[in-house]
This record gives structure tokens, sequence and C-alpha cells, in this order.
């Protein structure tokens, strides 16, 4: 069985494509199921974020081309479309790819913190939905391990580096004063939270955020000395909005051109910064043609996280290093489990044909038969069970000139002979002395 790690991400797909190929939160166990049920596939894990989806599965060696398919019928996506902006590793480099995505590495903010939680909620729905077998358990558990030994001896984790730090530090280019800007959340999530604090820290004092439910808005505003709405009442909150920035999870944008400019004409077309860090988009794109709007989306906020990016490089690189130990672990403890269950399936067909041939003998000796020659026998049809498929094995290699089995068979199945082996001298003959007394 190979490991297959298979997605898009935010460098090989735009977020017109990864919105289409996003999992949202109702779509996650049948995702799963259907994952899980196809011939090819024993295992599999679903990570899905605003810059990512991808998929985690052990799979036999047509399950590459199986998942991209069934990630098309899925999605009612074409897979030649797909194919263009897919990515896929296999075995030790899909272990590598999960720990640097785990790490940050992998994300368009280096070393961002989020992933790693949102890695570990795919990893619990995946496995309180049965996808997870032996392999990838170990996989993640070994992952979750590196990572944070990556926190916690480098400084990637320092300094507030985010999307949501992001979308803050881009406002900040455009609003001089903080204090004067109001600003409106939509969405309630993580994100959302980090966002509150940033525009909090810089100065933002009116703060709205909205929400599905007004308890949950309530528990992000309220510390932060905010109003708590529902999404019902954006109408009227976006109005008195200067920076708008939103991130949830709806199936469909929020914010409509139609909503965006009747608010413009009650502000007297004073304009609004808006950034949409959802996927799928919570924005419509066509609010982006309106004169007063700065619309950004997560691509837009690339020019910001390289410059962050910069001041993380060498914590990523002590990152990187420890990564690569990290798959070196990894690789050594699946070898040394490979090997176990090899001897534990020899043995077990070993102890087979030991079983049968003593039942056999022991038939023999109940029926009276000579028991030394049951006992000869025994141990020459023992002898020739134990021996027969090596032996087949041995001849087809030899007929096919498999030359690496050939080469490795004298070191599994012979005794070890010693590196060299010492032997008496030979007796030293006296030469007769004929020199003169």
């Amino acid at each position: 069985m190979t490991l297959l790690a298979l997605g898009i991400n935010h460098r090989t797909a735009s977020v017109a494509v990864r919105e289409q190929v996003a999992f949202s939160p109702a779509q996650l166990d049948s995702a799963l199921a259907e994952l899980r049920n196809l011939p090819q596939i024993s295992e599999a894990a679903v990570l899905s974020t605003c810059n990512r989806t991808e998929l985690y599965c052990v799979t036999d060696a047509a399950g590459e081309q199986a998942v991209l398919n069934w990630l098309g019928r899925f999605h009612n996506l074409r897979v030649d479309e797909l194919t263009r902006c897919a990515y896929h590793y296999l075995d030790n480099d899909a272990a590598r790819h999960l720990m640097r995505v785990a790490v940050g590495l992998d994300s368009m903010v280096l070393g961002e913190p989020q992933i790693l939680g949102q890695l570990k909620d795919a990893y619990q729905q995946a496995r309180e939905s049965k996808g997870l077998g032996g392999e990838l358990e170990r996989l993640f558990q070994h992952t979750f391990a590196v990572a944070k030994q990556v926190r916690t001896e480098t400084g990637i984790g320092k300094n507030p580096v985010s999307v949501a730090y992001a979308a803050v530090s881009m406002a900040s280019r455009i609003f001089d004063d903080f204090s004067r800007s109001r600003a409106l959340l939509i969405g309630a999530g993580e994100t959302i939270e980090l966002v509150a604090r940033h525009l909090h820290e810089a100065g933002v004092r009116q703060l709205t955020v909205a929400n599905r439910t007004r308890e949950r808005a309530e528990l992000v505003a309220g510390p932060l000395g905010g109003t708590a709405i529902t999404l019902q009442e954006i109408p009227d909150a976006l109005e008195h909005a200067d920076i708008v920035i939103s991130s949830t999870a709806a199936p469909l944008p929020i914010l409509g051109k139609g909503m965006v400019e009747r608010a413009l004409k009650k502000r007297r077309h004073r304009p609004v910064f808006m950034v949409d860090i959802a996927v799928p988009r919570d924005i419509e794109p066509e609010v982006g043609e309106l004169a007063d709007v700065f619309l950004y989306t997560v691509d837009d906020l690339e020019e910001v996280i390289q410059e962050n990016r910069r001041h993380r490089q060498v914590a990523a690189d002590q990152a990187e290093s420890l990564i690569e130990h990290g798959v070196g672990s990894w690789q050594h403890a699946r070898r040394i489990r490979n090997g176990g269950e090899l001897i534990r399936d020899y043995r077990q067909h070993g102890e087979a044909l030991r079983d049968l041939s003593r039942d056999q003998a022991l038939e023999r000796l109940a029926r009276g038969e000579d028991p030394a020659k049951v006992i000869e026998r025994l141990a020459h049809q023992l002898t020739n069970r134990l021996l027969h498929q090596p032996t087949q094995a041995i001849r087809d290699a030899a007929s096919e000139e498999h030359h690496d089995l050939l080469n490795a068979a004298p070191r599994l199945l012979l005794p070890t002979k010693p590196a060299f082996e010492t032997t008496p001298a030979p007796p030293v003959k006296r030469q007769k002395d004929d020199t003169p007394a």
C-alpha cells in the first residue's frame, strides 16, 4: 500500500478554483465516507481550508487517479481541469509534505499557527468517521510531535503573522488613523477573532461583528467593546463601515453588489476597504467594480505576506532540518513495522505447515504405524513443505534474471558464515643447520 497526499493550494490554483474544490463542514462526513469506500482506498483524511484542499490516503498503485476522479465527481468538475492545478506526493514525500503543512512552511503566511489547529480538526473528523487506520493514525501523531518540536525549538511562530494580520496591515496603508475608522467583521471564527484583536490593537474602537448567531458574535465583539449583530442586520451596519473584513463558511456570497451600492449611496460615496478571506467567497467579485470600494481577496494579500516571510526565513530553514529528521525517524519506524509484519506472516505460514504435518503424524500413530517411520516421514514432509515456496521463488528469480532477489536470498535463507575462519597453522619444519660450529 502507498501513502498518497493529493490536493490544490494557493500556489497552484486561484481562489475561484479553490472555492469550487473546498469542502464545507456539512459535506465532510459524506465526503470521507465516499472516499473511504473507493476500492483502492483503505484509509483517508480530508483537509479543507481557504488556501488548500488536500486528501491524505492509504491506497494501492492505482489510487492516485481514482482519488482525482472522485474529487472531480464530488464537485462536478472535469478531471482535466483538476489535473492542471493538482499536485501529489507519495510515501516519504507525502509524509514530508504533511509535516511542512503542519508547521506552516507551505502556507501563504510562513509559519502561521492556524493551520496546525485545522489539521488537528481534519484528523479528528477522519477519526470519528472511521477513515483512519494504523498508517495514517501513526503519521498524524508523528506529525503533531514534529510540529510541536519545531514550534518549541525555532522562532517560526514569533510575531503576529497570519492572513488576519496581513489584512489589517493592508488596511493600515489606506487609513492613517484607525481610531476614526469603523470596522464591520462578518463571521465569528478563529480568523475573525484574530482580525478583531489586531484591529483593536491598531486603534479601532468602533467594531461590529456580524454572525449567524448573535451569541457567537458577542463572544468575539464583547471583550473588545464591540457590537454584535446577526447577518440580517448587515445592510444597516454596512453604511457606517469604513473597513469590512469577512470570513465565513457560507456556501453563497453574503454581500452582493446591490447591497453595497445602496450602502455607498447612504455613505455619500465615502470609500470602503474590503477584504474577503473566505473560500468560497463571501463578497461577490462584482463588488470590486464599484468606484468607491477597494476589494481584496486572500490572493491579494501576497505582497504583505512576502514581507513577513523574509523575517521568518531563518527559522524556516531550521524547521526544514527538523522536518527532515522527522521524516527519517518516521521512515525508519515504518520499515521496522513492515519487517515485523513480514516476520509475523512468515512465522504464521511456518506454524500452519508444522501443525498440518504434526496432525497427520498423530493420525498415523493412532492407526498403529511404526513410530520410527512416522517420525522419519514427518521430518521429510515438513522439510519439503517449508522449502517448497522459497525453492520455487529462487528458480523463478533465476529464470527471470532477478539478480537482486538472488543476491538477497543467501542472506535471508542461509546461516550466516563467519567473516573469516582460523585454521591451525601448519607445523614449521626445522631447517638443518649446516653452519660450521
